[in-house]
């Protein structure tokens, strides 16, 4: 197979001289036949390993009876799973989008409108760390504490400011009247392999409830069962306020999710009169996102 460099795809990626056409489990082939052990999961994605015989039957049963549902309607199976997650964590509700960038964003937007709308203040400031990774679109680059990423994209959104990884004292110098969130990856993936202290995570999470910060912590890559339990935060014993989610949720297929607390829907939607002229089934009124 051709793998020259004269194909119209934009040249975001440095790529290995390697195409790759087949994989199962933890193993994949070349157009040579040549065979490697996959020891990146397709950067934390696939979990399972690749075509995983479960997934692969769903999948092919799925693709003979429905493509897509608009979210105006009911979708049992996005109900199930978000009904999956809920029991597996702590968190209550969940919100669906299709990147991990997408989930990260979400909780961001969350964070300000819940203190902006319903605590009826004026923050909107994210704490971040230094060479943390939460995504590429314009929000989520800011987010991340590393210059690298951010050349060439100026002026950049306001309202974001980095703490130094593992340091709590650090954290208390940025924590101003503006400070809505701290947002966390509790293994750093992009910036190098770098875990989170237990004393330094006990600590943050007690100092965001005395300064009514919302606790985000962004398990884009480590959860799913990355670092053996299902989300990272469960080694912590730590109850976060909102969890973001993607990259090994639906094993290889793209999914972002934001799972927040009980008050999660407060934060995130207003209650609108339903406009629907064959009017609610139910009680007259119906959720508007405004994510």
């Amino acid at each position: 197979m051709d793998v020259s460099e004269s194909h119209p795809l934009f040249p975001t990626y440095t790529k290995y001289p390697i195409t790759l056409l087949k994989g199962e489990g933890s193993r994949v082939w070349d157009d040579q036949g040549k065979e490697y052990l996959d020891c990146m999961s397709g950067i934390a994605v696939c979990n399972l390993g690749h075509v995983p015989v479960k997934v692969k039957q769903r999948i092919q049963e799925q693709l003979e009876q429905l493509w897509h549902v608009s979210n105006l309607f009911h979708i049992p199976n996005q109900q199930k799973l978000a009904q999956m997650l809920a029991d597996h964590s702590c968190m209550d509700h969940v919100f669906f989008c299709n990147s991990g960038a997408e989930a990260n964003e979400a909780a961001i937007k969350c964070a300000r409108r819940y203190q902006q709308r319903v605590l009826g203040n004026d923050r909107y400031e994210i704490i971040t760390f230094e060479k943390s990774f939460h995504g590429r679109t314009m929000a989520t680059l800011t987010a991340t504490g590393q210059d690298k990423v951010k050349d060439g994209f100026f002026p950049l959104p306001a309202g974001f400011t980095y703490a130094p990884y593992n340091e709590i004292e650090g954290v208390k110098d940025k924590i101003t009247d503006r400070t809505a969130a701290v947002l966390l990856e509790l293994v750093q993936g992009e910036g190098g392999v770098y875990p989170t202290n237990p004393g330094f995570v006990t600590e943050l999470s007690a100092l965001c409830r005395e300064h009514g910060l919302l606790l985000i912590i962004d398990e884009v890559q480590t959860g799913m069962g990355r670092t053996g339990k299902l989300f990272a935060y469960e080694h912590y014993g730590i109850e976060p306020d909102i969890v973001t989610l993607a990259k090994g949720l639906a094993s290889g297929f793209p999914i972002g999710a934001y799972d927040g607390e009980e008050e999660a829907p407060e934060r995130f939607f207003r209650w609108y009169t339903c406009l629907d002229v064959r009017g609610c089934p139910s009680c007259g009124r119906c959720w508007v996102s405004y994510a």
